[in-house]
């Protein structure tokens, strides 16, 4: 959805865009040049069916279910739904998707009110609050508890996003000394914001009084602070997960709780949630519990809504580069002609994240004669290399701006000849941490059909469904390197489900990757790496 913004004179001639706010918010100031705005709260859905179709925009809380049967009474006049607030499950949005309906929310609405739960947490497990409350609720006054000052501790933050920003300066307010993990964010915003660096999880996990996550729930981040991690930390420190339940394994936490490993601790997320009632953490010692209050505070809940009327009027001047949830709508011409390559620059961009995370230049060489403009695609690369790391979920409407806030350059080639293909996609990132050398990662690929194949990684080249685990490793070109390694994938019951093989010079460096039918664990991949024929080997997932 793009479009040429009004004029002040068009917007004042031109009848005005109608926007329904059909549920109970805080919507804010309601009278904008150009735009109706009817705000009707808790608005029956037999009264929004027959109404809708009279509005440009339709604007929801979660009580609304915009449905198949809401969307198809809108009619063609509906452009945008707003979802106020992060969640978008009341949406059909894959039918809004297919309709050509930009749908919008306001995940940063709630960014401060999240951050402080956090740090509110952390203060009540520092000095046993729910120990103390639940002791002198039973009758005992036991004043010999001694809790810990947050003063000149170390407190760690795993996820420099929006809200571990916040927590980082407000534990800094509190004299506080503060390290973070997040290998997707620059350098410059570490130093913007006075917080040392940690360059991997068991530096950070070493050093620190405290830790706090502040991440997406992924399959990279589940479970990502476990029994392991959590002996990392000097006995006495405090745990707080605030973000989604899971990323610290519940029994895990539990086991160190009791163990008097950890101090104390503070969550306000489950992995399921509500809770049973033999839940593990209800039981546990020294744990601050709440139900998932991070958003609930009443400036979060006004912000939220004057914020998503906001997005939904720009939107509809044609500005969709905040809060947009969907990609926009390509014309079928285009993708039909570039659906193939809008894939294959994803999982290039994702195969990439886990090879170099927190690059801070993505090139991208078009090679060939491409069916249309092969511009999209720039964006379908960035979508991939930033899923899952930020606190947005990057599609093509935001990924460009997502990349600009990490910093991130973007250079576009292209190349009138493609040597070895009829076309050819080939993504360079380059990134290193301040006072590291740089480092630079290369991934290249094509389309037979409509199906992406890679065609080289590094400087070699190789042929290859992206699809499942990859098994990249390196290595010198003699004889036995596979055999070794496919006997000890086979050892595990690791199943290999293609192969492909390059080298730049016989008996030089080599490279072979294999597709798995399984993920491999730390363990078994470090055993890979011990392999005397194998100099290097990295898993990923395309």
């Amino acid at each position: 959805m793009t479009a040429t913004a009004p004029t002040q004179a068009d917007r004042t001639a031109a009848a005005p865009l109608r926007v329904l706010i059909c549920d109970e918010m805080n919507p804010g100031d309601l009278n904008h040049d150009g735009f109706q705005i009817d705000y009707q709260g808790n608005m029956d859905r037999a009264e929004t069916l027959r109404r809708l179709p009279e509005y440009d925009a339709l604007i929801t809380r979660s009580r609304t279910k915009v449905d198949r049967e809401l969307i198809d009474a809108a009619g063609p006049r509906l452009k945008v739904i707003g979802r106020g607030g992060v969640g978008v499950d009341n949406i059909d949005l894959e039918y809004a998707s297919l309709r050509g309906l930009l749908v919008l929310n306001a995940p940063e609405s709630n960014n401060v009110s999240a951050a402080e739960l956090a740090v509110m947490h952390l203060m009540a497990a520092a000095r046993g609050l729910t120990r103390s409350d639940s002791k002198t609720r039973a009758g005992q006054w036991d004043r010999k508890y001694l809790g810990l000052e947050l003063k000149d501790k170390t407190l760690g933050i795993v996820g420099l996003g929006r809200i571990g920003s916040i927590v980082a300066d407000r534990a800094q307010g509190l004299r506080m000394h503060v390290v973070a993990f997040d290998p997707y964010v620059p350098d410059s915003k570490f130093e913007r914001l006075g917080v040392t660096r940690a360059a991997t999880l068991d530096d950070l996990l070493a050093q620190v009084d405290a830790i706090t996550v502040h991440t997406p729930l992924t399959d990279e981040t589940r479970g990502m602070i476990g029994a392991e991690q959590l002996a990392r930390l000097k006995k006495g420190a405090i745990a707080v997960n605030a973000a989604r339940g899971g990323i610290i394994d519940e029994q895990a936490l539990v086991d160190a709780l009791h163990s008097g490993h950890l101090f104390a601790a503070g969550v306000d997320v489950f992995v399921d949630e509500p809770p049973a009632p033999d839940h593990i953490f209800l039981g546990a010692p020294n744990l601050g519990i709440t139900a998932h209050l991070g958003a609930n505070t009443f400036e979060a809940q006004e912000r939220v809504g004057a914020e998503i009327v906001s997005r939904v009027l720009d939107a509809l001047h044609g500005d969709v580069s905040k809060g947009a949830v969907n990609a926009p709508a390509l014309d079928a011409k285009t993708l039909e002609a570039l659906g193939g390559y809008l894939k294959l620059g994803e999982k290039l961009g994702r195969i990439l994240a886990q090879l170099l995370p927190g690059a801070h230049d993505v090139e991208v060489t078009f090679r060939g004669e491409f069916p249309a403009d092969p511009a999209p695609v720039v964006t379908s690369v960035l979508v991939g290399y930033l899923s899952g790391i930020t606190d947005e979920t990057p599609n093509m409407i935001n990924a460009r701006a997502l990349a600009r806030e990490r910093g991130v350059n973007i250079a576009i080639r292209e190349e009138q000849d493609s040597p070895d293909y009829q076309t050819e996609v080939i993504v360079k990132v380059t990134g290193g941490a301040k006072g590291e050398k740089e480092r630079t990662r290369t991934v290249g690929g094509t389309v037979f059909g409509r199906n992406p194949r890679l065609t080289r990684l590094r400087d070699f080249r190789v042929e290859l469904e992206p699809e499942g685990f990859i098994l990249i490793a390196s290595n010198q070109d003699k004889p036995g390197a596979v055999a070794k390694l496919s006997t000890l994938l086979g050892s595990w019951g690791v199943n290999i489900a293609g192969m492909a093989l390059g080298r730049a010079e016989k008996g030089g460096q080599a490279l072979f990757t294999l597709t798995l039918d399984d993920a491999l664990t730390a363990e078994q991949l470090d055993q890979v790496r011990a392999l005397d024929v194998i100099d290097s080997a990295y898993l990923v997932r395309a």
